[in-house]
Protein backbone atom coordinates (compact mmCIF):
# COMPACT_ATOMS: atom_id res chain seq x y z
CA UNK A 1 0.00 0.00 0.00
CA UNK A 2 1.35 3.38 -0.93
CA UNK A 3 1.69 6.36 1.46
CA UNK A 4 -1.96 7.68 1.33
CA UNK A 5 -4.32 5.03 0.09
CA UNK A 6 -6.89 3.54 1.85
CA UNK A 7 -7.15 0.06 2.45
CA UNK A 8 -9.74 -2.16 -0.24
CA UNK A 9 -12.86 -2.18 0.79
CA UNK A 10 -14.08 -5.79 2.15
CA UNK A 11 -17.49 -6.98 1.32
CA UNK A 12 -19.49 -9.15 4.69
CA UNK A 13 -21.79 -11.50 3.62
CA UNK A 14 -24.49 -12.27 6.61
CA UNK A 15 -26.32 -15.12 6.58
CA UNK A 16 -29.50 -16.14 8.46
CA UNK A 17 -30.39 -19.53 9.11
CA UNK A 18 -33.28 -21.34 10.33
CA UNK A 19 -35.15 -24.33 11.37
CA UNK A 20 -38.64 -24.72 11.42
CA UNK A 21 -39.36 -28.19 12.69
CA UNK A 22 -37.19 -30.34 15.12
CA UNK A 23 -36.92 -33.30 12.09
CA UNK A 24 -34.92 -31.30 10.42
CA UNK A 25 -32.03 -31.17 13.04
CA UNK A 26 -28.85 -33.97 11.71
CA UNK A 27 -27.75 -35.40 14.86
CA UNK A 28 -23.60 -35.19 15.19
CA UNK A 29 -22.44 -37.67 17.95
CA UNK A 30 -20.25 -36.86 21.06
CA UNK A 31 -16.48 -36.58 20.14
CA UNK A 32 -15.73 -39.33 23.42
CA UNK A 33 -17.93 -40.79 26.53
CA UNK A 34 -15.90 -37.08 28.25
CA UNK A 35 -18.44 -34.74 26.25
CA UNK A 36 -20.85 -33.01 28.68
CA UNK A 37 -22.82 -29.61 27.93
CA UNK A 38 -24.49 -27.94 31.06
CA UNK A 39 -26.61 -25.22 31.70
CA UNK A 40 -24.82 -22.23 33.31
CA UNK A 41 -26.98 -21.68 36.21
CA UNK A 42 -26.35 -19.01 37.59
CA UNK A 43 -26.12 -15.74 35.59
CA UNK A 44 -22.23 -15.38 35.70
CA UNK A 45 -21.20 -12.43 33.54
CA UNK A 46 -17.41 -13.20 33.90
CA UNK A 47 -18.25 -16.35 32.07
CA UNK A 48 -20.21 -14.85 29.02
CA UNK A 49 -17.77 -12.40 28.36
CA UNK A 50 -14.51 -15.09 28.35
CA UNK A 51 -16.09 -17.12 26.03
CA UNK A 52 -17.19 -14.02 23.93
CA UNK A 53 -13.92 -12.95 23.68
CA UNK A 54 -11.70 -16.02 23.50
CA UNK A 55 -14.68 -17.61 21.12
CA UNK A 56 -14.80 -14.34 19.03
CA UNK A 57 -11.18 -12.58 19.09
CA UNK A 58 -10.58 -14.38 15.50
CA UNK A 59 -13.51 -13.61 13.89
CA UNK A 60 -13.86 -9.92 14.75
CA UNK A 61 -16.73 -10.52 17.49
CA UNK A 62 -16.26 -6.65 18.23
CA UNK A 63 -20.37 -5.38 19.36
CA UNK A 64 -20.10 -6.37 22.51
CA UNK A 65 -16.35 -5.35 23.26
CA UNK A 66 -16.86 -2.29 24.96
CA UNK A 67 -19.56 -3.73 27.55
CA UNK A 68 -19.64 -2.37 30.95
CA UNK A 69 -19.89 -5.07 33.52
CA UNK A 70 -23.81 -3.39 34.61
CA UNK A 71 -24.20 -4.26 31.08
CA UNK A 72 -23.12 -7.87 30.68
CA UNK A 73 -24.60 -8.64 34.20
CA UNK A 74 -28.06 -7.17 32.23
CA UNK A 75 -27.65 -9.29 29.66
CA UNK A 76 -26.96 -12.73 31.31
CA UNK A 77 -29.49 -11.98 33.73
CA UNK A 78 -32.10 -11.91 31.53
CA UNK A 79 -34.51 -14.46 31.95
CA UNK A 80 -34.81 -15.22 28.41
CA UNK A 81 -31.71 -16.23 27.48
CA UNK A 82 -29.23 -19.49 28.59
CA UNK A 83 -26.21 -20.00 28.75
CA UNK A 84 -24.52 -23.58 28.30
CA UNK A 85 -21.16 -24.38 28.40
CA UNK A 86 -19.49 -28.05 26.71
CA UNK A 87 -16.70 -30.09 28.38
CA UNK A 88 -15.06 -32.63 27.26
CA UNK A 89 -12.69 -34.65 29.76
CA UNK A 90 -13.92 -31.75 32.51
CA UNK A 91 -12.22 -29.07 30.42
CA UNK A 92 -14.56 -26.20 28.57
CA UNK A 93 -14.10 -26.53 25.56
CA UNK A 94 -16.82 -23.79 23.92
CA UNK A 95 -20.42 -22.61 24.69
CA UNK A 96 -23.33 -21.37 23.27
CA UNK A 97 -26.39 -18.98 24.16
CA UNK A 98 -30.10 -18.98 23.78
CA UNK A 99 -32.57 -16.65 23.68
CA UNK A 100 -36.58 -17.13 23.54
CA UNK A 101 -38.47 -14.56 21.64
CA UNK A 102 -41.53 -13.16 22.32
CA UNK A 103 -42.70 -14.63 18.86
CA UNK A 104 -41.97 -18.31 20.08
CA UNK A 105 -38.43 -18.56 18.12
CA UNK A 106 -35.56 -19.40 19.85
CA UNK A 107 -32.35 -17.51 18.83
CA UNK A 108 -28.93 -19.02 19.15
CA UNK A 109 -27.19 -16.09 19.75
CA UNK A 110 -23.51 -16.55 19.95
CA UNK A 111 -22.05 -20.62 19.48
CA UNK A 112 -18.90 -21.03 19.28
CA UNK A 113 -15.72 -23.36 20.25
CA UNK A 114 -12.40 -22.12 22.39
CA UNK A 115 -9.41 -22.19 19.60
CA UNK A 116 -7.22 -24.82 20.91
CA UNK A 117 -10.72 -26.76 20.21
CA UNK A 118 -11.45 -26.06 16.98
CA UNK A 119 -10.73 -28.98 14.31
CA UNK A 120 -11.28 -31.81 17.21
CA UNK A 121 -14.63 -33.19 16.48
CA UNK A 122 -16.49 -30.63 18.97
CA UNK A 123 -18.37 -28.28 16.55
CA UNK A 124 -21.26 -30.59 14.97
CA UNK A 125 -22.02 -32.42 18.96
CA UNK A 126 -22.28 -28.50 20.38
CA UNK A 127 -24.33 -27.44 17.80
CA UNK A 128 -26.84 -30.47 18.03
CA UNK A 129 -26.68 -29.72 21.74
CA UNK A 130 -28.27 -26.15 21.13
CA UNK A 131 -30.41 -26.97 18.52
CA UNK A 132 -31.83 -30.04 20.88
CA UNK A 133 -31.92 -27.44 23.58
CA UNK A 134 -33.54 -24.77 21.36
CA UNK A 135 -36.87 -27.16 20.70
CA UNK A 136 -36.92 -28.42 24.23
CA UNK A 137 -37.36 -24.62 25.40
CA UNK A 138 -40.79 -24.90 23.37
CA UNK A 139 -39.08 -23.50 20.14
CA UNK A 140 -42.09 -22.69 17.09
CA UNK A 141 -38.54 -21.66 14.98
CA UNK A 142 -35.08 -22.11 15.92
CA UNK A 143 -32.74 -19.24 13.63
CA UNK A 144 -29.34 -18.09 14.07
CA UNK A 145 -27.12 -15.69 12.05
CA UNK A 146 -23.60 -16.11 10.81
CA UNK A 147 -21.52 -13.90 8.38
CA UNK A 148 -18.59 -14.55 6.27
CA UNK A 149 -16.00 -13.26 9.06
CA UNK A 150 -16.82 -16.14 11.23
CA UNK A 151 -14.87 -19.64 11.33
CA UNK A 152 -14.61 -20.64 7.46
CA UNK A 153 -16.73 -23.81 8.73
CA UNK A 154 -19.48 -22.15 10.72
CA UNK A 155 -22.24 -21.90 7.32
CA UNK A 156 -21.07 -25.17 6.94
CA UNK A 157 -21.64 -26.62 10.18
CA UNK A 158 -24.82 -25.12 10.30
CA UNK A 159 -25.90 -26.42 7.02
CA UNK A 160 -25.17 -29.54 8.14
CA UNK A 161 -26.95 -30.13 11.32
CA UNK A 162 -29.99 -29.33 8.75
CA UNK A 163 -30.37 -25.31 8.92
CA UNK A 164 -31.53 -23.99 6.09
CA UNK A 165 -30.19 -20.09 4.41
CA UNK A 166 -33.95 -17.58 4.65
CA UNK A 167 -32.27 -14.45 3.84
CA UNK A 168 -28.25 -13.42 3.00
CA UNK A 169 -27.68 -9.82 2.53
CA UNK A 170 -23.91 -8.83 1.35
CA UNK A 171 -22.48 -5.46 2.87
CA UNK A 172 -18.75 -3.20 1.73
CA UNK A 173 -17.22 -1.79 4.38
Amino acid sequence: MTSGSSPMPTQVVTYYLEMTDPSQLVTSPAPTNDWEVRRVGLPCPELNRFFYYEVGAKWRWIDRLGWTDDRWLAYVGRPDLETWVAYLSGTPVGYYELESQPSGDVQLMYFGLLPRFIGRGCGGPLLTAAIEQAWQMGARRVWVQTCSLDHPSALTNYQARGFKIFEHHTKTS
